[in-house]
């Protein structure tokens, strides 16, 4: 079976930026719906359409095929007073941006005095990557895993 819109794949993965340095390992196996889900990066996807079980290939992705450029207007200094007692530098919240429509991650990257400096970048914006895979699974989507747009892991339903 080749990999198509509304199958369910598998892949076996290792992820590392252009000089090879590690990002991932791929311990996990990969699994999402292809066609469009949002299950991984755009690219990628379109490299995979139309591989089969057992086929490896190697895509490259650009800062903003991947988790976009890094944006220094996500850094932002708060004071101490408005966190709660304990903090650490690379703890996340999750904050609602300012007009209100999504939840922001941002992370503690530095605590200096009464100051402290967060960001709302992902760790990875602004890195390249390069994603080594090979297709392990291919089967077809279950009518469930449709309507709702994602896999099921092998326990079925999973409350959302």
């Amino acid at each position: 079976m080749q990999v198509a819109k509304n199958t369910v794949v598998t892949l076996s993965y290792r992820v590392t930026d252009p000089d090879g340095n590690l990002i991932d390992d791929g311990h996990n196996p990969l699994v999402y719906l292809h066609g469009g889900y949002d299950g991984i990066f755009a690219s990628l996807e379109e490299a995979l359409q139309g591989k089969s079980v057992g086929d490896r290939l190697e895509v490259k992705l650009l800062p903003e095929e991947a988790f976009g450029e890094y944006d220094a207007e996500l850094v932002r200094v708060e004071s101490l007073s408005l966190f709660p007692e304990g903090i650490q530098v690379g703890m996340q919240f999750e904050r609602a941006t300012d007009d209100g429509d999504d939840e922001m991650v941002y992370t503690i990257t530095e605590i200096e005095g009464d100051k402290v400096v967060v960001d709302g970048n992902h760790p990875l914006a602004g890195t390249a990557l390069v994603f080594d895979c090979t297709v392990a699974e291919v089967r077809p989507a279950s009518e469930e895993e449709l309507t709702h747009g994602h896999v099921h892991g092998p326990e079925g339903h999973h409350h959302h």
